[in-house]
This record gives structure tokens, C-alpha cells and sequence, in this order.
């Protein structure tokens, strides 16, 4: 028996048994059997937090280590200005907008987000015009919400017209829930995310803007407005930039509605993760609870074989193909971040795709994924492409699958609660 297999229990390379089956036209799934771990393994804790809203993700394979309460909406104070710069960023990236271009302070942007706000703010004079690159900075490094107005006016003509471009931005990102009512966080009945969003789109951020992610990471920003002497020197609100844990982004908020919250991201020996904390009761347990999350996920998650190449996962129906299912394997080894010892002493997969797949396939495409979730609620969705080739079947094949899919489907309606008890 090899590593792989020793920690997590004896696996079956072909994965042959299945526990239920659930078919609709909505999501097809696949629950396997429970996996129990070897004994005598060294036991790990589950974590605990002050939070009342964390998550913890590996950036690269989108592993959720750690969740508590991630899906509830809450008001996401300054960590909405994430979305903000999405915003910026596809702009700059399309060339409607350039670095050197500037925008002028409005009284509405210096009255509400500037020194007469007592909030956040960069300190931008009033009818001054101020650089897109400062603006940018002035977000990142300083959380300023006359920065977030000044550009969003810019942009769009008005800060309302820039919060729609937002949820526009947001859904096509794939945030399904998010909201937003201005461009800076402060309290608006509209401004509403959820914890998973929010790390959803710190990933998001961190892989497709790689020349304008740095800017998280900058530590000082000193801001020379113009007729003044001297410039403000600004220093980065991220409390896990001085750290030496590795940290390089990415946003604090607070509010006295949600408390304290960050989300960051920090790389180790070339793993990253990102976390996302909220409702938190000072500055200090946020840097604190963020810090141990952190250390906790870097120590007790390693890499687990769960699959082979050459194994076949699993199935998903067809309709409409010459044969009724498509075989479904990785690209390459199924491998997934798994607690250490006893963590993973209960296993849970799945088989997860919108069905039933249409044909023709082909080999290759991607068309489903398999969810491995842990006994603490740990997740790995890994992708899992179609081994041959479904050619598209005959009319009368299309016909009997179609009555098939409309029986299965009522099956599945009435299945979902013995999937339940059962496990």
C-alpha cells in the first residue's frame, strides 16, 4: 500500500461502488461511499475562530480548508473596494483607461469620502486632479473612499452608475450574490457580500491582474497633493504585510455594523492561500485570528493521490450520444489537499455536473468535477474531463433518452431525501 493510500484508507483505483445516484436536469451527482482513514495517524484539531464569518482557500486548486458561515450576506465594509478595482483593473487592462490619466475631485467625493467625512481618505483637495495611479494606490494602500468616488465619477458620471457596473462586473466574474450600492463600502442597505464571494474574488484578482497585484503589497505610499509641502506618507492597512508570513495583499474593512474583517493572501515554500475573516471585535484579534488561520492551514493540509491518470472517476449521463454515459478522468492524477491524519478519517465524493450532458462530446472537454469533501468540511472541486469520444446518437436514441431524463428526473425529486438518511 502506498503513502497515498495509507493516509487515506484503502481506495479502490477504480472507484467502482457507488452509494446513490441522483439524476436531474439541473445538476447531476454521484455520492461515493464514505472513505474511512487509517488509524493510529497523529490528530489534528479543528480549527477555531473569533470570527463569526471565515474562509480558507489553497489559490491554486481552490480547495476550501476552512469555512464558518461563508455564505452569509454581510455588510463587507472596505473589502468591497476589492470590487472597485476590478472594476479599474478591466478598464486599464482594455486600455479605456490609463494610469497617467486623472479625474478631478468633486465636492460630492470630497465631502463624502474626503477630510470633512472623518472616514478613510486620502486627503484629495478639493477640484484637484489626481492621476489614476495615485487613485489606484490611494485604494489599495490607503482605503480611500474619496479615491473610490473621485474614480468612480470619472468613470461612469456618478457613483450610483459606478455601483451597477460593479454588480455587472461581479456576476460576470461569477459572484452570484454580491451587491453594491457604492464604490467604497460605507454603509448602504445594497452593499451586501458574502465571505466566500469575497475570497472568491481575491483569487479572481490575484490570477488575471498579476501587473496591478502588487499594488496590495506595497507597504508605504507617500501622496504629494499639489501646493502642499510636504507629501502624506501613507502605510498600507494590511496588518499581515510586517508579519514575515509571506502576506502581499490584499484588503481590511470595518465597520461599526460588521465589525473588523480582512481579506489576504500569503505564499509559503510556493503555496498560496487566502483568507478572508469578519465580524471581528478590534484591529487586533483581526490580525490575530487571520494570522493563526493562516499558520493552521500551512500546517495541517497536505497532498493526497486520491486517483491515478489512467482511473476512470466516474460517469455522467448523456442524452442525445450513442452510448448513455461518458467515462470522466483528471488531467493526469486526481490530486487533492486533504487534512493530515485522522482529519481525513471521512471521506465524502462527488460527482458534480449540469445534466445531462449534451451530445456530441468530445474527449477532453471538461464537463464535470469531482467534489472530495472532508469530515471538516474541508472541499477540493477538482475538474474532471470526458475519456472518449460521444458521438451524437440516432433520432430514435434521442427520443428514448428524452423519456428517460423526464422519469429520472422525478425519481431524483423523490430520492432526495432517502439520499439524506442515507448518509
Amino acid at each position: 500500500m502506498n503513502a497515498e493510500s495509507t493516509a487515506l484508507g484503502f481506495i479502490p483505483s477504480a472507484w467502482a461502488t457507488w452509494c446513490v445516484r441522483l439524476f436531474s436536469f439541473q445538476v447531476v451527482i454521484l455520492l461515493a461511499c464514505v472513505v474511512s482513514a487509517a488509524p493510529g495517524l497523529a490528530q489534528i484539531k479543528p480549527f477555531q475562530t473569533k470570527a463569526k464569518q471565515a474562509i480558507l482557500i489553497d489559490h491554486s486548486t481552490g480547495a476550501v480548508l476552512f469555512q464558518k458561515n461563508a455564505d452569509n450576506l454581510v455588510p463587507p465594509a472596505s473589502m468591497s473596494k476589492l470590487m472597485t478595482l476590478a472594476v479599474i483593473f478591466r478598464a486599464l487592462r482594455e486600455g479605456k483607461l490609463k494610469l497617467d490619466d486623472t479625474f478631478k475631485v468633486s465636492e460630492n467625493a470630497w465631502r463624502t469620502g474626503g477630510a470633512p467625512s472623518g472616514t478613510s481618505a486620502m486627503f484629495a483637495g478639493l477640484g484637484k486632479s489626481i492621476s489614476v495611479e495615485d487613485l489606484v494606490k490611494g485604494i489599495a494602500i490607503q482605503s480611500g473612499n474619496d479615491a473610490c468616488i473621485v474614480i468612480a465619477e470619472g468613470m461612469s458620471g456618478s457613483e450610483a452608475a459606478f455601483a451597477k457596473r460593479m454588480v455587472k462586473e461581479a456576476r460576470e466574474i461569477g459572484l452570484e450574490q454580491s451587491t453594491f450600492g457604492n464604490s467604497t463600502g460605507l454603509p448602504h442597505p445594497d452593499q451586501l457580500m458574502t465571505i466566500r464571494e469575497i475570497a472568491k474574488l481575491s483569487r479572481y484578482l490575484i490570477k488575471t491582474y498579476p501587473e496591478y497585484y502588487p499594488y496590495f503589497g506595497q507597504r508605504k505610499f507617500p501622496y504629494q497633493p499639489p501646493r502642499r509641502s510636504r507629501p502624506y506618507a501613507f502605510y498600507n492597512r494590511n496588518p499581515l504585510l510586517s508579519m514575515n508570513i509571506g502576506a502581499d495583499g490584499l484588503k481590511t474593512g470595518h465597520l461599526k455594523v460588521s465589525g473588523y474583517g480582512l481579506a489576504a493572501s500569503t505564499v509559503q515554500k510556493d503555496q498560496r492561500l487566502v483568507v478572508v475573516v469578519h465580524g471581528l471585535s478590534s484591529a487586533r484579534e483581526r490580525k490575530a485570528e487571520a494570522a493563526k488561520l493562516i499558520a493552521w492551514g500551512y500546517k495541517s493540509f497536505d497532498n493526497y493521490k486520491v486517483f491515478d491518470a489512467a482511473d476512470t472517476v466516474g460517469t455522467a449521463r448523456v442524452w442525445g450520444g450513442k452510448t448513455f454515459y461518458v467515462p470522466l478522468r483528471g488531467d493526469g492524477d486526481v490530486t487533492v489537499l486533504l487534512p493530515k491524519g485522522a482529519e481525513a478519517k471521512r471521506l465524502s465524493f462527488e460527482i458534480v455536473y449540469d445534466g445531462p450532458l449534451k451530445a456530441p462530446i468530445k474527449e477532453g472537454d471538461q464537463v464535470a468535477q469531482l467534489r472530495v469533501t472532508t469530515g471538516t468540511n474541508s472541499v477540493n472541486n477538482v475538474p474532471l474531463y470526458a475519456a472518449e469520444d460521444v458521438p451524437r446518437g440516432s433520432i430514435v436514441r434521442r427520443g428514448v433518452d428524452s423519456i428517460a431524463v423526464l422519469t429520472l428526473r422525478w425519481l431524483g425529486d423523490k430520492a432526495s431525501g432517502l439520499i439524506d438518511s442515507v448518509l
